[in-house]
């Protein structure tokens, strides 16, 4: 009598976030994730084994992306192949919401913020789980370490102060003397990668691709760069040993598609399994042709 009471109760008062479900299989418990709990032989009325099995359904919370600069022509796509991984994106920037009027900028979330001014950044960050920055540009040598450097390196600090997993940076390839060039540019980019090693030791990945190219939009303007990208892209990718060379060397890395890039960032901001550290261009190739796991 009391066995037959406890079977009542147990079918009658579910806790609601159970959903049962019946399958032929009597002898298993299927939940959301894969794997499969057996019910082992215990008997309900003391001769039988259960007739009806019960799948619990376990809810995981999506992973939530920030981009920062996710207006820009890098950002952007990043932002899309994030909405096509069913991540939950938001993006934070000086202009705030997007000028962009296609359809998915209406499924980010749009923060407006000045990576200079780090008291800006709380709302974004808050229960966000890993970070993307393609914040970057040029100008004075003051501006660009000031752009490319300190305002990155707030957002890290930031990040990891809000207990972010993971943190991707863009950063740029070694071109030799044109380093030298944009010393500002090159100082601030390789004094975030310090820091991002130091606060992201196991969940901080610097991608540092060449030339990106892509259909870039400049207001109205669509730029057609993988006309020049494209077919330097097929030759230079195969001719590694050629970046080696003395000065003109390191001008030979082959640009790389800006959806590879897009890509391989959000794998690496999402995928604990993907290396931290710095991927080059060539790596940046490989992962793109990886299928995710």
């Amino acid at each position: 009598m009391k066995k037959a009471i406890i079977s009542r109760l147990l079918h009658s008062q579910s806790p609601p976030f159970l959903k049962p479900h019946y399958y032929r299989d009597r002898s298993l418990f299927a939940a959301r994730n894969g794997r499969f709990l057996s019910t082992g032989s215990e008997k309900v009325d003391g001769s039988s084994k259960l007739e009806e099995a019960e799948r619990v359904e376990f809810t995981t919370p999506k992973e939530k992306l920030l981009v920062l600069g996710g207006n820009g022509f890098v950002g952007s796509h990043i932002c899309i192949e994030a909405l096509a991984h069913g991540l939950d994106v938001s993006s934070l920037s000086r202009s705030g919401k997007s000028s962009l009027h296609d359809p998915w900028a209406n499924d980010i979330v749009w923060h407006q913020g000045d990576l200079l001014s780090p008291d800006s950044l709380g709302n974004a960050m808050n229960g966000v789980t890993s970070v993307i920055s393609c914040v970057g540009g040029f100008g004075s040598n003051s501006y660009m370490y000031d752009i490319n450097g300190t305002a990155n390196i707030n957002a890290i600090r930031a990040a990891s102060e809000q207990g972010v997993k993971r943190f991707v940076y863009i950063s740029a390839a070694d071109f030799g003397l044109v380093n030298y060039l944009l010393k500002g540019y090159y100082a601030g980019k390789r004094s975030t990668e310090t820091e991002l090693l130091d606060k992201f030791l196991h969940g901080g990945v610097i991608l540092r691709p060449g030339f990106i190219h892509g259909t870039r939009r400049v207001g109205s303007v669509h730029l057609p760069l993988s006309i020049i990208g494209a077919p330097l892209e097929m030759v230079l990718r195969h001719a590694k040993l050629l970046t080696h060379l003395p000065l003109i060397g390191p001008l030979l890395i082959p640009p790389v598609n800006v959806t590879s890039v897009a890509k391989v960032a959000v794998r690496a901001a999402v995928d604990p399994a993907f290396p931290s550290g710095v991927v080059d261009v060539y790596g940046i190739l490989q992962h793109s042709q990886r299928n995710p796991a």
